[in-house]
């Protein structure tokens, strides 16, 4: 009877949480399509043009503290999902402002450490590890002789965060029945997302223009920052213990 009871509840909860976090995403959603919507020519830097661009970030940094308090307790997870999006909100900021892109790549590259320490360092996985160490030093060898000045150095460093921060999301999916999780599947989703936006970011700003650069980049980047915010409402290693048993 214990088994079955918990078999009931291990199906409910995925529509409960459903249910409990459509309705606070519902400012993020709206943020997004008034950035589209208005989309503010990059030749006007300004303080609007930096509200509008980062209030997606701000909405899902409310988001997290909302549902927070909704379950009752603001997790040590949860303050570095957040933290990273304090950070990204930061990075948002400078960007809109070319004399600050340096400025925004530190600002992310602290995001991603915020959320590499979320995602933590077990299990390792180093055949992902090499997958994703390739890729990156196949993309900073090519964009390399674009690069000048501080640049080659910042764009290697940025390359290494935003890498080890997708493979620690990665590493985090397994779909084992007693430790599969959407949550971490969100989280996996997000880094690739947030590695393609920067990607095309680089070459777009490094190498050659990339038609609708811009379009790619905030899609991917909104959807990623979502995925990512989205994997705390999760379940923990305790939730699963049920199932392990």
């Amino acid at each position: 009877m214990d088994i079955l009871e918990s078999d009931s509840r291990y199906r409910r909860k995925p529509m409960a949480t459903v249910r409990n976090t459509v309705p606070k995403l519902l400012p993020f959603l709206m943020t997004v399509c008034n950035y589209f919507v208005l989309w503010i020519p990059l030749s006007e830097p300004g303080w609007y043009n930096a509200l509008i661009k980062c209030l997606p970030i701000v909405s899902l940094e409310f988001f997290v503290l909302i549902y927070s308090t909704g379950v009752g307790k603001f997790s040590p997870y949860a303050k570095k999902i957040f933290l990273g999006l304090v950070f990204s909100a930061a990075g948002d900021i400078s960007l809109v402002w070319p004399d600050y892109f340096q400025l925004g790549m530190v600002m992310f590259g602290l995001a991603h450490l915020m959320y590499t320490t979320a995602f933590g360092f077990h299990p390792l996985n180093l055949r992902i590890f090499l997958v994703i160490a390739l890729f990156c030093v196949g993309f900073y060898s090519m964009t390399f002789s674009y690069l000048t000045g501080p640049f080659v150095y910042m764009v290697a460093g940025y390359t290494m965060l935003i890498g080890t921060m997708t493979w620690r999301a990665l590493t985090r999916v397994s779909f084992a029945s007693h430790k599969f999780s959407w949550a971490w599947i969100s989280a996996a989703v997000g880094s690739i997302f947030f590695m393609v936006s920067d990607c095309v970011l680089a070459v777009d700003k490094f190498c050659f223009p990339i038609s609708k650069s811009r379009e790619i980049i905030m899609s991917t980047y909104y959807g990623a920052q979502l995925l990512i915010a989205l994997s705390i409402t999760g379940w923990t290693r305790d939730d699963f213990m049920w199932k392990s048993k």
